[in-house]
């Protein structure tokens, strides 16, 4: 066995166990809170029905959870949309609005958001990443798909939080607590 070889061999299991590692690591998303939200319109269902989504309209409305996902019908995005799901009538109670955010076309995201997102919240298709981009939430290591990133939007257009992490388990308890803490700011 030729020395090359033999180095390529010894080094596969800490490059595996390396890329593993990075793929758990939490992504930082560059917006941050204080930073504006970038405007955008798209395509976008909510119970198997096709609108346009537009951020500016909706914020007149009150703020937006913006959550983007890596592509309907995975495990973790199905996770995430169920707990959406269950969560939407809190977030409304607090007046925001959500919807989620991926590369899927609009016929894919018919489907999921009737059967994932349970009719409760819309889904907008950016099958070019324009949006995602503008996000700065794209993932590195799976081109061409959505990080798992989640802002909150105040009515100004302003961020006010920002949670990013490939586990889809803790986007709706942060992004809660972060409009409750927003809310309460407001009253005062």
């Amino acid at each position: 066995m030729s020395t090359a070889l033999k180095l390529t061999r010894r080094l596969r299991l800490p490059l595996i166990a390396t890329l593993l590692s990075c793929a758990l690591i939490p992504a930082e998303a560059n917006l941050k809170a204080g930073a504006k939200a970038p405007d955008f319109s798209a395509q976008a269902s909510l119970g198997g029905v096709v609108s346009t989504f537009s951020l500016t309209d909706t914020l007149k409305q009150g703020p937006v959870v913006l959550y983007f996902y890596p592509a309907a019908f995975t495990s973790g995005c199905t996770i995430e949309a169920h707990d959406f799901a269950e969560a939407t009538e809190q977030f409304k109670a607090l007046g925001a609005t959500v919807v989620g955010v991926s590369h899927d076309d609009i016929a894919t995201l018919n489907k999921f958001s009737v059967s994932e997102c349970r009719s409760k919240f819309a889904v907008a298709a950016d099958p070019d990443q324009k949006i995602s981009k503008s996000y700065d939430a794209t993932m590195w290591y799976w081109p061409g798909h959505s990080d798992r990133t989640s802002y909150l939007i105040a009515p100004d257009g302003s961020i006010i939080y920002t949670y990013s992490a490939l586990a889809p388990d803790g986007h709706v308890k942060n992004l809660l607590a972060a409009l409750k803490d927003w809310k309460s700011k407001q009253k005062s």
